[in-house]
């Protein structure tokens, strides 16, 4: 048998973060919305534990047991008694450490997919123990559509979406640490009374009635400021997106895609078509949200 699971990007429509903890993480309220920007995780019985990727930045992406889908394997295979023998291809189309959580986004397809492959039948509730403890975004690229993320981000709770939502992804060449910028975070705080991180009722409810221009004044990213210390040419890409139309912009994550909320599908295109003229950015993409989670969309059985 063979298992292909689709999987999406997302963007953090809110990331309110608190001071470092004492085992190095951040208190976060982190509002996900996943985005219709894809990878695809193949899974293929094989003599061992193989992971291959295809696609733009390819050459990027560990093939070693430091990628999250190989981790997400020996994982479910550990909890199950099992040899993780499977081959893992990633066919990549989310940008690679640009803020959208390509990485773990493969981290649970690849779950999913070997789940389904060795017929483990694990629970849902099973599958988000699993992905919290490969990372903090990885629970979210399971669950997906909308939801709120607490404690370091793994804590979910699923959020209502009235509507959808046209976004411009500006891609920049090569990516950021997210231990950087969390790094640049802490330096700039310092000495700061950093206050507890609460969802915003506003945005919550722009969300929730499918408000675009509401979302749009209420979208924040604390790391913004570390990211744009550490990669000040995201400014001019900023402000590219703003003087084409876009609703807002913000960096993603932690960067350094920008992502900029557009009012309709043409207005998205026209916002793509003038961040990739102005030469800030290495390409830009549009796509919708809310998207599905991590979905099995092909099962091959082969004689």
């Amino acid at each position: 048998m063979t298992v292909t699971v689709r999987v999406p990007a997302k963007v953090n429509v809110q990331l309110a973060v608190g001071g470092a903890r004492a085992d190095g993480f951040h208190d976060l309220a982190n509002v996900f919305l996943a985005v219709g920007l894809y990878d695809t995780v193949t899974a293929t019985p094989a003599h061992s534990l193989r992971v291959t990727c295809s696609g733009p930045d390819a050459g990027q992406v560990p093939l070693d047991v430091t990628n999250l889908a190989a981790r997400a394997a020996i994982a479910l295979a550990e909890r199950h008694g099992l040899s993780p023998d499977v081959h893992l291809h990633i066919g990549k189309d989310i940008p690679v450490a640009g803020g959208m959580a390509g990485g773990s986004a493969d981290g649970a397809a690849a779950l999913l997919a070997c789940d389904r492959l060795w017929g483990t039948g694990s629970s849902r509730s099973e599958l988000l123990d699993i992905c919290a403890e490969l990372g903090s975004d990885v629970p979210f690229s399971l669950v997906g559509g909308a939801a709120l993320g607490t404690g370091r981000g793994e804590k979910l709770s699923v959020l209502e979406v009235g509507g959808a939502f046209h976004w411009v992804f500006a891609v920049a060449d090569g990516g950021l640490s997210t231990p950087a910028v969390y790094g640049e975070f802490d330096r700039l705080t310092a000495g700061a009374d950093v206050p507890a991180p609460v969802a915003s009722p506003v945005l919550l409810e722009a969300l929730r009635t499918g408000d675009a221009a509401a979302l749009a004044g209420a979208l924040v990213n604390d790391l913004q400021p570390a990211a744009l210390s550490l990669r000040p040419s995201l400014a001019a890409t900023l402000a590219v997106g703003a003087e084409a139309g876009a609703l807002a912009g913000l960096v993603s994550g932690s960067g350094p895609t920008t992502a900029f909320l557009a009012k309709d599908a043409e207005a998205a295109e026209s916002v793509a078509a003038a961040l990739v003229a102005s030469g800030t950015c290495r390409t830009a993409r549009v796509a919708q949200s809310p998207a599905a989670g991590a979905t099995v969309v092909d099962v091959l059985s082969r004689d």
